[in-house]
């Protein structure tokens, strides 16, 4: 079959690999589409994601979508459990948990913090987990999410970053008839719209260095744009703030934005090793400064948001071929070309 390899940093290939074997307790996909993603990028400019660092060649993708192709022996109850059978359409909760572990009573239902988590193509462990871009991929069936009537496979592909989302909003706790900042609208920034839109926001403002992230972000749900490409100010007194950018730089104008007591949820990856920050307003203005990490099972909630008329496909800018995945990367990766989910389809 063919898969999205990354095998160093600034080499990218579709090789030819061998097909996956499932197991009898798995599932065997046939991939549709896949959701290029900043960690995606990462590994392809520079081997590094976070903390992760590439060994050996890694397949990526770990926002994915597909049908059942085949099912194991022992998944077979499972699956049929789940409703789900040869020829469903799916998305992938791509987290495994590793390890036995002692955690805290109050944590125990996170499973985003679980100290060992093996995540679709990501080279935290050695091995790697090997993602999702390929043409069949074998899972558990517990990582099998049902994609809705109605709701098309190219849009189930991003669930797994709308979780994100959904979880980052939550994180900021109620809040109904609130005024919220979305800072940075690429993807997650984006569906961070949506979110707070779903979560019963009364004011949505979104701020970007792009004019064509704007649009997108309007087209989510926000109520209001603020171009700081341009020179436009971000807004003052704002209740709660979702900082989906990841650049430092901007941490001190964001801290400034919110109201004296107000929340603010970082969602945006951070890079690794210190960096500098203004955030001396944390502590002045008692705002609460909470950080959001993957997700839960918001996955499932992104489905069901989804089936019920929240549409994402404004932020499908591009699809690529899987032949063409490469050029897909290029155009990810830069924003002058007015991408945003620059999609894989895999068929």
């Amino acid at each position: 079959m063919l898969a999205v390899v990354v095998h160093a940093p600034g080499d990218l290939r579709v090789d030819e690999v061998p097909d996956p074997v499932a197991a009898p307790g798995e599932v065997l996909m046939r991939m549709a589409y896949g959701g290029i993603c900043g960690s995606d990028i990462a590994y392809w400019r520079s081997g590094i994601s976070g903390t992760a660092v590439l060994k050996d060649p890694l397949v990526l993708g770990h926002e994915v979508s597909g049908t059942v192709e085949a099912i194991g022996e022992q998944a077979a109850a499972e699956v049929d459990a789940a409703g789900l059978g040869v020829g469903s359409r799916v998305t992938v909760h791509p987290a495994t948990l590793v390890g036995e572990h002692a955690v805290p009573a109050d944590t125990a239902e996170r499973t985003n913090l679980w100290p060992e988590v093996r995540y679709f193509g990501s080279a935290a462990f050695d091995p790697h987990e090997q993602g999702g871009f390929s043409t069949l991929r074998a899972v558990r069936p517990d990582q099998l999410r049902a994609v809705p009537e109605g709701v098309g496979l190219d849009q189930a592909a991003l669930a797994e970053p709308f979780g994100v989302a959904l979880h980052a909003v939550s994180r900021a706790g109620d809040i109904t008839g609130r005024t919220v900042l979305v800072n940075g609208a690429g993807p997650i920034g984006a569906l961070a719209v949506a979110a707070a839109r779903r979560a019963g926001a009364g004011r949505i403002i979104a701020a970007d260095l792009s004019p064509a992230a704007l649009e997108i972000a309007r087209a989510m749900g926000a109520d209001e744009t603020v171009d700081v490409g341009a020179g436009q100010a971000l807004p003052a007194d704002v209740d709660v703030a979702i900082e989906a950018s990841g650049a430092p730089r901007a941490l001190g104008g964001v801290v400034a934005a919110v109201r004296r007591g107000g929340a603010l949820v970082q969602v945006g990856n951070l890079p690794a090793g210190e960096v500098q920050a203004s955030l001396g307003g944390i502590v002045t203005r008692e705002i609460d400064y909470r950080g959001s990490y993957r997700f839960v099972d918001e996955i499932s909630d992104a489905l069901e948001a989804m089936a019920h008329g929240f549409d994402v496909s404004p932020l499908i800018t591009h699809t690529v071929s899987l032949d063409r995945a490469v050029e897909g990367f290029e155009i990810a990766a830069d924003r002058s070309t007015g991408s945003s989910k620059v999609l894989i389809d895999l068929r």
